[in-house]
């Protein structure tokens, strides 16, 4: 660790005193914390540390605000996947309908450094932020209710509080001493939650954390020392302790089972952690007046910090259900926090349009992990948005793209009102997808093509109206005669897979003229990308005087952004992500406009459905 020696004499003794004590890096931040950010960089911020090499990960501490903002900590027990996400998205919009303001944050136990090279079987949907972070699908959740921007401060992971404490020790960051869970890696992770909790730009009043994994977890303890030490050193007015658990109902003996409940808040206070309100879900019994008490009692929090969390119809009632127990109001009341009610009309009228929609029509999306439906869960998301605006339930149709075949086509998406090809990587499938973008191009069915559904529609089109009959991407076949999609010019040294692709918002110039303009409205766009390959300009002019157009290009109009056919009714690809900017009350303006023109060809009575009706 580098000091300067014109540090004044007070930050220059308590390096003296950190160095001859070992005392942790986390009580030497926080020392420093209101200190000049010069003199709190030359201590922590040496020019070798992983903090300089590793800027995109994680930022240099910076001079802490005056407001001090409450946090909120989401724990889940008994099983995984009970709703944590959800929970906390709904709290963080319950709070900001108050008109706080409010951040989220994702803390995940794995080694990984980040979901992006992770099987979508096993993970789900990798979401993309603005800052180009590849995250955990939960903060898709965040963005959707709070209709806010995430970053990659916003997503931790095991893998990268490691990966940045074991640099910071090759670096000698840490004096000599032995590098241990406790005290290094828990500091650590208090450390990131304050760079994230105290450096909102306004103040946040209010920083939700959702801690991946389940209370027993041995990966996930050194997240749960972390957040106990938080709740020690800043108390109870400035930290609140949410843990959500499974309330199962036996029908064999017609009871509803509180035991789970109590033996997970029993392991989460031997760690050292008392929740102060209790998220309890079920299948579908209510609790009872007389159930919250039991449990209240024997987990020691007051009955009325008792949430109950039935299923929901959909998703987005569940912020309602929350607000009509008082969850929002409890925790502020637990901060001392006085805020206006919570403004939820825009809301409930979305909601009651969702739910009244006057027309049902069938979209198919054809894709290969199509078991999972988590791996498309903002595509799924931007379709109930889209829909809701224009009045129609969209039922997907889920195909998979290793069973259809030119043969089959027409049997497989009979009664389609349009199709969906999402974003994959790899050959599996890809020659199903073709098919099917040959039978709704053919068929004048609208479509529309995400990221590879570009890519295929670009293969297609190139085989059917260019005569290219072994036309495809380099990245399926590397020796290809005519490789009309290619690896990005500035990916082709590149070996590593994580991180490097091309990731995040990148601005998209709009032709005037293109149905794209028609939809946005507008000639530049920001779009989300995770790509490595791209159309190839080698093909660019014999595309368009086969009737391609290119509706959007990059600012310097050397990348395909987005593709679309003159003489068909709907048929667009991009280049981008969409469906990671569509919000419950803002639909994206493509997806919009995809389920519009579906819906057109469905009142037109093309679609040939016997399944898909009007709703009665």
């Amino acid at each position: 660790m580098i000091l300067n020696p014109d540090v004044d004499n007070q930050v220059s003794q308590a390096y003296i005193d950190a160095k001859q004590s070992f005392i942790s890096y986390e009580f030497l931040s926080s020392f420093i914390w209101d200190l000049p950010p010069t003199s709190a960089r030359e201590i922590i911020c040496s020019p070798n540390s992983s903090q300089i090499r590793h800027q995109k990960r994680i930022e240099p501490l910076a001079r802490s605000t005056k407001k001090q903002t409450r946090l909120v900590f989401v724990t889940g027990g008994v099983v995984s996947s009970l709703g944590k996400g959800i929970s906390a998205a709904s709290l963080g919009a319950l709070l900001k309908a108050r008109g706080l303001n409010v951040t989220i944050m994702k803390l995940d136990p794995y080694l990984n450094v980040d979901p992006g090279t992770m099987n979508p079987y096993q993970h789900g949907e990798v979401y993309v932020t603005d800052d180009g972070a590849e995250t955990d699908l939960d903060l898709g959740h965040y963005e959707r209710f709070l209709d806010i921007s995430m970053q990659t401060l916003n997503n931790v992971t095991t893998g990268q509080i490691y990966d940045t404490v074991i640099s910071r020790e090759r670096a000698g960051d840490y004096l000599g001493a032995t590098v241990q869970v406790i005290p290094h890696i828990t500091d650590e992770i208090k450390r990131r939650i304050r760079v994230v909790a105290e450096n909102g730009d306004p103040p946040w009043d209010v920083a939700v954390l959702e801690i991946g994994g389940t209370v027993g977890d041995i990966e996930g303890l050194p997240f749960l020392e972390a957040i106990r030490q938080l709740g020690t050193e800043l108390g109870p007015r400035r930290c609140a302790f949410v843990h959500l658990t499974l309330v199962p109902y036996i029908k064999a003996t017609g009871e509803v089972k509180t035991k789970p409940t109590q033996h997970s808040v029993k392991a989460l206070r031997e760690i050292g952690i008392q929740p102060d309100l209790l998220i309890c879900r079920s299948h579908e019994q209510p609790l009872t007046k007389e159930l919250k008490k039991k449990i209240g009692l024997f987990c020691s929090v007051n009955e009325n910090a008792v949430i109950e969390a039935l299923d929901a119809e959909s998703i987005y009632d569940v912020p309602l259900k929350f607000a009509e127990q008082g969850f929002g109001e409890y925790i502020l009341k637990q901060f001392r926090m006085k805020c206006d009610e919570p403004d939820l009309r825009v809301w409930k009228k979305t909601l009651r349009r969702m739910k009244s929609a006057k027309h049902k029509i069938d979209i198919a999306i054809c894709g290969k992990y199509t078991e999972l439906h988590d791996a498309y869960k903002s595509i799924i998301e931007s379709f109930i948005h889209a829909g809701t605006e224009n009045d129609v339930k969209v039922n997907l149709r889920w195909i998979d793209s290793e069973k259809v075949t030119q043969d089959n086509a027409a049997e497989k998406f009979k009664g389609a009102s349009g199709l969906l090809i999402p974003g994959g990587f790899g050959d599996r499938g890809i020659e199903g997808k073709v098919e099917a973008v040959r039978y709704f191009r053919e068929n004048k069915i609208p479509f529309f093509g995400i990221c590879l559904g570009m890519h295929v529609a670009v293969i297609e089109f190139a085989r059917s109206m260019l005569g290219y009959k072994t036309a495809n991407s380099s990245e399926f076949h590397k020796k290809t005669r005519y490789p009309v999609i290619d690896l990005l010019p500035e990916q082709k040294n590149i070996r590593d897979k994580g991180a490097t692709m091309r990731l995040g918002a990148e601005p998209c110039h709009i032709q005037r003229g293109s149905k794209a303009f028609d939809i946005y409205g507008e000639e530049l766009i920001s779009e989300r990308h995770r790509h490595r390959y791209e159309f190839n300009n080698k093909y660019r002019t014999k595309f368009v005087k086969a009737g391609m157009t290119f509706g959007g290009l990059s600012p310097d109009h050397k990348l395909v952004e987005m593709i679309e056919l003159k003489d068909h009714p709907w048929f667009i690809a991009c280049q981008f992500h969409p469906e990671l900017k569509s919000r419950f009350t803002k639909p994206h303006p493509l997806f919009h406009d995809f389920v519009r023109a579906s819906l057109e060809y469905f009142l037109n009575g093309k679609s040939n459905a016997s399944n898909v009706s009007p709703k009665e």
